[in-house]
């Protein structure tokens, strides 16, 4: 059974920082493109960072320079390091791994950015 669990999610001030993890099982993590995505209240979920398999990295507009994602093929675990964190990027942010016309996505973390 293929799963992905986030976590990492929580409330955080702006301008800081938080790392979102996800675990993935039940796929083959190496060979998979994984991403991070999210959806804020009363807008469509949309892209954020995703991986390919060779480690070749693609980010939305909004966040380039202060999201960074990474994976940890050993541990089966993509991660976003997401600084300067600005009240728009709250959302629940939602992993996605895709392998061929595999297209699964986890449960989501919630990040909440206020002071």
């Amino acid at each position: 059974q293929v799963q992905l669990v986030e976590s990492g999610g929580g409330l955080v001030q702006p301008g800081g920082s938080v790392r979102l993890s996800c675990a993935a099982s039940g796929i083959a993590f190496s060979i998979a493109t994984m991403g991070w995505y999210r959806q804020a209240p009363g807008k469509q979920r949309e892209m954020v960072a995703s991986i390919s398999s060779d480690g070749t990295t693609n980010y939305a507009d909004s966040v380039k320079g202060r999201f960074t994602i990474s994976r940890d093929n050993a541990k089966n675990t993509v991660y976003l390091q997401m600084n300067s964190l600005k009240p728009e990027d709250a959302a629940v942010y939602y992993c996605n791994a895709k392998i061929q016309l595999i297209n699964v996505w986890g449960r989501g973390t919630q990040v909440t950015v206020s002071s």
